[in-house]
């Protein structure tokens, strides 16, 4: 046995010395037949064995279950059970496989957790719900944080809370809590939120919950707080629940002190993309469906902020950021101060056929406004618009192929573009904005 395991390491060396002096030594492994997963041909890292006595790779087997199939992909036998036994044996012999050809750069592969089965998952958000009702939060909080600990594990765990109605366990628990008093179960519902996160789209009964007057204030508060994690959470799940589209839940909102104010901060002081990106999708939701809230908007300033955000933001932020103008943009306030932003116009024309459609309509749009809707009388935001290109660029996106009111805005803005065309010395569409001076 000594000169077995002696003639091992002799080898060994000898492959690593022949690996570094460049020599053609053919070192690759052969992976054992049965140490590979029928359907991906790769080693196994979690071996289970269904019904049928086949052994495969967690991952592949669940893949192909829940694409729709129902027979064993090796013998084509129709599954009477669709459990996955772990085959022990097999991955202990895997794993001490991988140990013996470290030297060939073999890693080995971890011990696999036990995925959470549904009525594990069941039985601790019925007693989540039982601790909701007496008011118990620190076994409240001991629930969420085997929640938190399943969701961490894997896709699939997260998969199967998911599926057993975990959104209305904890959004019914952030809803009572949150009535009870937000200081005193700050650390909870804090938890609460950063879960829900990664659960969302919710159901329309978690929805209902979250949108109650209790819950609204609670996610408002932390969305003043300082916890930057805990103001993100909020912000994702607060437009989570606007966009469901209740108009009760947005006055509610919108009745709730403080909530213009932290939208606004969370535009200002950004803390990702995500964060930004719900946050304008709250505000333009809201303003959609309440007319009184653009003026308090205007008056925190947010026309400058969403020009600046729509001066170098990627796609997605920039449309966003263009809805929210194109809607403040409706009310007079609003579109006074985008009148004076020397960015305004410059900008618009620039993003019409830069960014997407969807930003060309909404930037069309805004310009349709300034111009006074296609009557007379903005002869300053017209001369500008041509100054910089935008009957060359109205024109290419009319022929180019619209939308219905677009195509209405785009006619009409046009035609009014066309009178001061011969006046004014037009210069190049792909103006760059950077030597403009921002206003703020």
């Amino acid at each position: 046995m000594v000169l077995s395991w002696t003639r091992r390491r002799a080898f060994g060396r000898t492959n690593k010395k022949d690996q570094l002096s460049g020599s053609n030594v053919d070192t690759d492994m052969v992976i054992p037949t049965h140490f590979r997963c029928p359907i991906s041909l790769d080693l196994m890292k979690d071996p289970v064995t269904l019904s049928t006595g086949i052994t495969y790779d967690r991952e592949s087997i669940e893949k192909w279950i829940e694409s729709g199939n129902q027979t064993c992909p090796v013998t084509n036998q129709v599954l009477k059970s669709f459990d996955q036994i772990p085959n022990h044996a097999i991955r202990r012999m895997i794993q001490d496989w991988c140990v013996q050809n470290q030297s060939y750069g073999i890693e080995r592969i971890p011990t696999p957790r036990i995925p959470v089965a549904p009525y594990v998952v069941s039985e601790i958000l019925s007693r989540m719900t039982s601790a909701a009702q007496h008011g118990d939060d620190n076994k409240c909080q001991e629930m969420v944080g085997k929640i938190k600990a399943w969701g961490k594990e894997s896709e699939r765990n997260k998969r199967c809370v998911v599926d057993n109605g975990a959104g209305f366990v904890l959004a019914n628990a952030f809803d009572s809590f949150s009535k009870i008093s937000i200081e005193k179960y700050v650390g909870l519902l804090e938890e609460i939120l950063g879960v829900l996160t990664w659960m969302l789209p919710l159901g329309e009964e978690g929805l209902s919950k979250l949108g109650s007057v209790g819950s609204l204030r609670c996610m408002v508060w932390f969305l003043n707080g300082k916890d930057l994690s805990a103001r993100k959470n909020s912000g994702l799940v607060l437009k989570e629940v606007v966009c469901s589209g209740n108009f009760h839940v947005v006055d509610g909102l919108v009745r709730t002190g403080g909530v213009f104010e932290a939208l606004v901060k969370m535009i200002r002081e950004p803390i990702g993309p995500t964060a930004t990106k719900a946050c304008l999708t709250t505000i333009f939701h809201m303003i959609s469906s309440n007319e009184r809230i653009k003026s308090k908007l205007v008056e925190l300033g947010l026309v400058s902020l969403l020009l600046e955000i729509v001066v170098d933001s990627e796609r997605s932020i920039c449309e966003k950021a263009l809805g929210v103008l194109d809607g403040i943009c409706d009310c007079k306030e609003g579109k006074e101060i985008a009148k004076r932003n020397a960015l305004t116009v410059p900008l618009m024309v620039k993003k019409i056929l830069r960014v997407s459609e969807l930003a060309s309509e909404f930037s069309v749009s805004i310009l349709w406004k300034l111009s006074n809707k296609g009557k007379k009388g903005e002869e300053g935001v017209l001369i500008e618009a041509v100054q910089v290109g935008a009957f060359q660029k109205v024109l290419v996106m009319l022929q180019v192929g619209c939308g219905g009111s677009t195509k209405e805005k785009a006619t009409e803005l046009l035609k009014l573009l066309n009178i001061y065309r011969d006046r004014v010395e037009c210069v190049d569409s792909s103006l760059e904005l950077k030597y403009l001076k921002k206003p703020f």
